[in-house]
């Protein structure tokens, strides 16, 4: 049997005629001389061959890709972005592929250092790179700026985003120029170590939550447990903006201690952390329960490994619920990672 195909441009969806030659009728050994003709679709992006005229091997071709990939740019200017519920500057910096310190160091003046200071509808400079981003100011020398943020005076004229005449370098009062890979210390928002021989926090400075007096009490076992049923983060990890972890959970939610102590703070603190909760474990650690809902204990208690101390909640400056967890050892931070058992 001949088939022949009738081929026109490729397209998709494109129909094919078959005409069948006269087949032979074997009863009365004749050739019916009629053509049937049908018609079939081809599949959507089916490669059809065509065959050469001399022989039989088939050329296939191949269908142009009109897909284009454009290759992805590195930013060079800073952008907005706009708090939302539940953002952190961990997060946030993990978004655009920055260090939270970074994002710190280009809002000073809205967060002064305080990753804590979040509120919805804020809107934050984000930088292209690590480093720092710097609204230039009066008097203000390129060898003087990138000696404050220890970098070059090289790093500012040759990063393209600040648009630099390399000749004639000429930066105005106000203007931001991105520091690349500068740094600078940070301010900490912190309460102080507090001890249960003498708490003598003042009240005046770190709120009505500050115990006052000299307690005694249990002691630590040196073992920690997870302070809440959850054990996943919600917000900031321990980083040198956050000397602690934000622990996820909801308004409600029960919060335990970590290890037995006496509590040192109870109620509320006006450096950020809301209702929060401070115990002195005795062994020269000392944990720390921020932004709760509700404090369900009182300076002097004694508390144990797991007991009941208050609710998970999003007091103080907080975008959204959660614990906010410290450990610290002989009047240090540490990562709480390196002391709770693995989630």
């Amino acid at each position: 049997m001949a088939i022949s195909l009738v081929l026109g441009a490729l397209y998709l969806g494109w129909q094919v005629t078959i005409s069948k030659a006269a087949q032979p009728d074997v009863a009365n050994n004749t050739s019916v001389p009629t053509e049937t003709e049908e018609t079939v679709e081809v599949p959507t992006q089916v490669e059809l061959p065509t065959y050469a005229s001399d022989d039989l091997n088939p050329v296939v071709n191949r269908l142009t890709d009109m897909h284009t990939i454009i290759p992805t740019r590195p930013r060079e200017e800073a952008v907005l972005y706009t708090v939302s519920i539940g953002d952190s500057v961990f997060g946030i910096a993990q978004k655009y592929n920055i260090s939270p310190e970074t994002v710190l160091w280009a809002n000073y003046d809205l967060l002064r250092d305080n990753p804590d200071s979040l509120s919805p509808g804020m809107e934050l400079n984000i930088p292209p790179v690590n480093g720092v981003y710097y609204q230039w100011q009066e008097g203000d020398t390129l060898e003087g700026v990138a000696s404050t943020f220890k970098a070059d005076a090289e790093d500012i004229l040759n990063w393209p985003g600040n648009k630099l005449d390399l000749t004639n370098p000429v930066i105005e009062p106000g203007q931001w120029v991105m520091v690349k890979d500068g740094e600078r210390e940070f301010q900490q928002w912190i309460v102080p170590q507090i001890a249960r021989e003498n708490s003598g926090v003042s009240k005046s400075v770190y709120g009505p939550g500050a115990c006052d007096g000299s307690y005694e009490g249990a002691y630590g076992t040196g073992f920690f447990a997870w302070p809440t049923a959850s054990h996943y983060l919600s917000g900031n990890d321990y980083w040198s903006g956050h000397l602690g972890i934000d622990i996820a959970g909801g308004v409600g939610d029960g919060i335990f201690a970590s290890d037995s102590g006496v509590v040192v703070f109870a109620g509320w603190s006006t450096t950020g952390y809301g209702y929060m909760v401070m115990i002195d474990h005795g062994n020269g650690y000392l944990t720390a329960y921020g932004h709760m809902s509700q404090v369900s204990t009182y300076c002097g208690a004694s508390v144990y490994q797991g007991g009941y101390i208050g609710a998970v909640g999003s007091t103080g400056n907080s975008t959204g619920a959660h614990l906010h967890f410290e450990v610290r050892y002989m009047g240090g931070f540490i990562n709480p990672w390196y002391v709770l058992p693995a989630p």
